[in-house]
């Protein structure tokens, strides 16, 4: 029988007030672009059986014995190809998102605290889940950065948050937003930057919207991820009032040798070129910041495979990043999962009845 080891719990306060947080979750970065950095970051995200699904013995020999000898070194050199001054990309648009969040509830005099983590690698979830405990925190809002949901990383999240919580004795109170794929602030949100791309750089022939791939066989074991990836897709060409000749879907960053979600988008974009549709518009709807998954694989490596195959004009579209549409929808998303908790900041006379509650209790005892 599975025996928890608790963590030290913060002293407990009778007639404690309820606080409450948003912990904004994304997927995880190396802490630096080096081979050592890479290869553990590497090691705890394949190292996830949500995210690989094959016998665990198996993967684990195939794991330690060959990729995190080889692809370590690999992916170093391309993280640092998009590596900035203040560190990478993705952790970088995640503390602006949460930090401009933040600014959203603070203007509404909302007294809602919004931190960040990531699934894997740091900070981590299990840190800052600590110490929003240790700061008195009583309920939390678990928001991913996957608008999709998937097994490989919505859940994964969860998991985590559920792992911290068989080491816990007194749990504060959670909710989940499994996803938002649909949801009018973030189809509004991406119309607006295809908008605001399109006023500035023009119209092309094609928008492709690329999305991440997860191997086939999840779709039929009933994951939803591939459904709404294209109804995404269909909400934001509708917004756009994009005909269906007009935009495609495509999934990306195909990992080994299964078969993942089709079509590809390397693949797609080269056979555009081949039928001479000359300019390309590109956007990654599935990423809500910027990662090596759009700057490296897509605007490098996916603009080059389709300038050589004949295309003349390639523009990746940004993610939605700290853009102030995507911040009032991410504090619209938070409004309708904060429902009935309340957001206001107690006021000096809820405080003292709370403490005079709290020394009549501990008289009595």
């Amino acid at each position: 029988m599975f025996k928890p080891t608790f963590k030290p719990e913060p002293a407990f306060t009778h007639g404690q007030a309820p606080r409450t947080a948003v912990l904004l979750c994304n997927l995880g970065t190396p802490d630096e672009p080096t081979a050592a950095a890479v290869r553990r970051y590497l090691a705890e995200f394949l190292g996830d059986p949500r995210v690989v699904e094959i016998p665990r013995l198996v993967w684990m020999v195939i794991l330690h014995g060959i990729i995190l000898r080889v692809r370590p070194a690999k992916s170093a050199a391309k993280y640092a190809t998009i590596w900035g001054p203040e560190g990478s990309p993705l952790k970088v648009w995640t503390n602006k998102q949460s930090t401009a969040l933040q600014a959203a509830f603070n203007a509404q005099g909302e007294s809602v605290t919004v931190r960040y983590a990531m699934r894997y690698g740091n900070p981590s979830i299990d840190s800052q889940l600590d110490a929003l405990k240790a700061e008195g925190f009583t309920r939390i809002l678990i928001l991913p950065a996957y608008p999709q949901y998937s097994g490989t990383t919505t859940a994964s999240v969860m998991d985590a948050v559920y792992h911290w919580g068989l080491r816990t004795r007194l749990l504060p109170e959670f909710r989940f937003i499994n996803h938002y794929h649909d949801h009018p602030a973030y189809i509004h949100a991406l119309a607006e930057g295809v908008r605001s791309h399109w006023a500035q750089h023009g119209q092309g022939e094609r928008l492709v919207m690329s999305f991440h791939g997860v191997p086939e066989r999840t779709l039929h074991l009933g994951d939803p991820y591939h459904c709404e990836c294209y109804k995404t897709a269909r909400l934001l060409a509708e917004a756009l009032k994009l005909s269906k000749e007009q935009y495609m879907v495509t999934f990306q960053s195909r990992f080994g040798k299964a078969k993942w979600l089709e079509p590809y988008t390397e693949p797609s974009l080269i056979a555009l070129a081949q039928q001479e549709i000359k300019r390309v518009d590109l956007i990654c709807p599935g990423f809500t910041s910027d990662c090596l998954e759009t700057l490296e694989e897509i605007s490098q490596e996916a603009r080059e495979a389709y300038l050589n195959a004949g295309g003349e004009v390639f523009h990746y579209i940004h993610c939605l990043n700290d853009s102030a549409t995507w911040i009032q929808g991410l504090h619209q998303l938070c409004h309708s999962h904060l429902t009935g908790w309340p957001l206001d900041t107690p006021n000096a006379q809820q405080l003292q009845i709370s403490q005079a509650h709290a020394l009549e209790l501990g008289a009595k005892k």
